[in-house]
Formats: structure tokens, C-alpha cells, sequence
């Protein structure tokens, strides 16, 4: 019998007007002077507007902000959200926003707790499971960041996107509100939501032990199913909305697990080309699934279970197909060619591709010819 290991102590406070339990982080934590995080675009917003609200009934006057987080973050981001940190004798970080905004006070909390050198060079087994509290407070239904382990960043030593992952990026606190979401674009929605899909679907067939994870995947696929042509169609539905919110934690929860050839596809198109990650990712995924499936396709089969379809002889195929007739029923591209990529950029992107980390999981392996490929099929 196989060893697993589920670490879930994030407490989640989930529904219209959780922005109030921001409060606990005072009561419960003696949380005096927060840092909130966030990226200049989102301070022009509703959501923005109410945490802010929120934050003066909690706080009064002392708190403070950082909004340059940048659409991509950048470790210099870090650097500059520490100084602001430090200048206003900060003791606890607050991430609101989208996965970059949120991934960006991740990156904040580790240079909070690793201030000198790089942080790909952070060794992070000597980092406290606390290094200052922190709490996450989504604003769209995507990279569900609140409830995961790790950071995404563009690199500055690396020149590429790189994931950190420890129990210190783990947010004591996530608040899921709804109310938060509805002023998001229908564009922005899809991504956001297929993102969510992405992560659900890759931890699942994820080659690893571990049945807690398939479980929530397997239920955030049929949320995701279920919930985001709603939130698409409508963005002031509150209940799908909420769901979409739920839907994107459990991905992230999910994919303690692991990820696969997807998000090592996605990962260069963001930080090559600015590609939005989730709009990425839901453009090469179904070109994984049949990669994937060309090898083993009754490992969807429970994937296409979710997803309310008739499990056939080739249930990988039934899952790809689909998901590109839900691509475009949201509104998504199929092609990277109508995001801008050039196609004489793909061989360079390939490259990148193979040192991400993401499809050392992947359920088939991946030479660069491989990714190549994949590449070739989604442009």
C-alpha cells in the first residue's frame, strides 16, 4: 500500500459578503497592519470598492496597499511588494485579485521570509509552515491560488515561468465571495473557468497515488461543466458564480497531486507571449487529452463520466472533442494563432516547454518533438 500525504489547514469562509471574515485575521491572528496586494487594473473596480470598504471597518486607516502586480508576475514584484511591506511595518499579506494578483502576494510572503538572492535559490524546507499570515481573496474563478501550495513568476535568472511550491504559500485564509466576481468579463470568465477545467482534468489522470485528489477533481470537472457557461452567459449569477469559485479551490486542492503537459505547454505562452494561462490552456489541452489517450484512453473515462457524457471505446477522444465544442460555446479560440503567437516561435517555445516541470506528470512523457508537436496541432 502506497503512502499519501493531504494537507488541506486553509480555512475557507465561502459565500456573498465573506469579505466580512476578514476580520478573523484581526481576531484570530492579531493582525494589526495588512499589506493588501492586488494589480492597478483591479483598484478601478467593484470588487475592489468593496474590499476596500471592508478593509476601513476592520483596520480604519491602518493598512496598506501594493497594487504592481503585473498580468504576468515578475520576481521583481516580489522585491518591490516588500519594500512596501517593510515601509509600512506590515505583519500580515493579504493577495485580492486573479491568480496573477494572488500569486503575486505568494511571492511577497516567500522574499518576506527569504529577503537576500534569487528565489528560485530559496531553500524552502527551512522556511517556517507560517512565515507571516496570509490570506487570499479570489476575484475571478480560475487558478484557484487560495487553497494551493505554490507561486508562479517569471524568473529573472531563469527568463521563463517557474513554480515554487511549499506549505508556506499555503494561505491560512481564503475567502470566497461571489459578490467579488460579477463585474468580471464574459473573455475573462471562460479563461478563468477553463483554467479551473485544466487543473482538474490533469491532476486526475495526474500518474500518482492519490485518491483524495481524484475525488475533488473529479467533482470540480463537473462543476466546471456544470456552472460556467451559466457564469458566461449571465456574470450576475450569484449562484453560478459561487459554484465556479468552489469549483476553482477544489482544482487547486486537487493538484497537490500534480499537473501534466498542459501547463508546461501554457506556461512559455504567458511568459513568452503574454497569453492569458488560462486562455492557454484551454487551447492545447484537448490536443494533450488525445496525446495522452493515444496511449492509455480509459484513463478519461471517468473524466468524460463527469463531464456527463456516454463512456465509447475511446473515452479520451469523447473528452477532447467535447472540450472543444465547450471551448466554443464560451467563447474560446481553438487556435494560438488567433492569440498572436507567431508561428516561427514555436520551435523556441517547445524548448522552454520541456524544462518546465509540469509534464515530469504527465501521464505519457514528453520529448521536445512531443511538445513540439502539441504546439504545431494547437496553432
Amino acid at each position: 500500500m502506497q503512502r499519501v500525504s493531504f494537507r488541506f489547514p486553509t480555512a475557507i469562509r465561502f459565500g456573498s459578503g465573506a469579505r466580512a471574515s476578514l476580520a478573523e485575521l484581526r481576531d484570530a491572528h492579531g493582525v494589526e497592519r495588512p499589506l493588501l496586494v492586488t494589480d492597478a487594473g483591479l483598484t478601478k473596480t467593484p470588487a475592489y470598492s468593496l474590499v476596500q470598504s471592508t478593509m476601513d471597518e476592520v483596520w480604519d486607516d491602518a493598512w496598506h496597499v501594493f497594487s504592481g502586480v503585473h498580468p504576468n508576475p515578475l520576481e521583481g514584484d516580489a522585491d518591490a511588494g516588500y519594500a512596501a511591506y517593510k515601509e509600512g511595518e506590515c505583519d500580515a499579506v493579504i493577495g485580492l485579485g486573479g491568480g496573477s494578483a494572488l500569486d503575486g502576494a505568494k511571492a511577497i510572503v516567500l522574499r518576506i521570509g527569504a529577503p537576500e538572492g534569487p528565489l528560485t535559490d530559496v531553500d524552502t524546507s527551512k522556511l517556517p509552515d507560517v512565515i507571516v499570515p496570509l490570506c487570499a481573496i479570489p476575484t475571478t474563478a480560475g487558478t484557484g491560488s487560495e487553497t494551493g501550495r505554490s507561486t508562479v513568476f517569471t524568473a529573472a535568472s531563469h527568463g521563463r515561468k517557474v513554480v515554487i511550491g511549499c506549505p508556506a504559500l499555503l494561505p491560512q485564509l481564503a475567502i470566497l465571495d461571489p459578490e467579488l466576481t460579477v463585474s468580471l468579463p464574459a473573455h475573462l470568465t471562460a479563461a478563468t473557468g477553463m483554467d479551473a477545467m485544466t487543473h482538474a482534468i490533469e491532476s486526475f489522470v495526474c500518474p500518482v497515488f492519490h485518491p483524495f485528489c481524484d475525488g475533488v477533481a473529479l467533482e470540480a470537472v463537473y462543476r466546471v461543466r456544470r456552472f460556467l457557461p451559466r457564469a458566461v452567459a449571465d456574470g450576475n449569477d450569484i449562484e453560478a458564480r459561487g459554484e465556479m469559485l468552489v469549483a476553482a479551490a477544489m482544482g487547486a486542492t486537487a493538484f497537490q497531486k500534480d499537473l501534466g503537459a498542459a501547463h508546461s505547454l501554457a506556461h512559455p505562452l504567458s511568459s513568452e507571449h503574454g497569453a492569458h494561462h488560462g486562455l492557454a490552456n484551454a487551447i492545447v489541452l484537448p490536443h494533450v487529452v488525445r496525446f495522452n489517450g493515444e496511449v492509455d484512453s480509459m484513463q478519461y473515462a471517468r473524466v468524460a463520466i463527469a463531464l456527463g457524457l456516454q463512456v465509447d471505446e475511446d473515452p479520451a477522444e469523447l473528452v477532447a472533442s467535447f472540450l472543444e465544442q465547450f471551448n466554443a460555446s464560451i467563447g474560446i479560440t481553438q487556435r494560438l494563432r488567433d492569440i498572436g503567437v507567431p508561428e516561427d516561435a514555436l520551435p523556441t517555445l517547445a524548448k522552454k516547454a520541456l524544462l518546465d516541470p509540469c509534464h515530469a506528470t504527465n501521464p505519457r512523457p514528453c520529448s521536445e518533438a512531443d511538445l513540439l508537436a502539441l504546439y504545431k496541432k494547437s496553432y
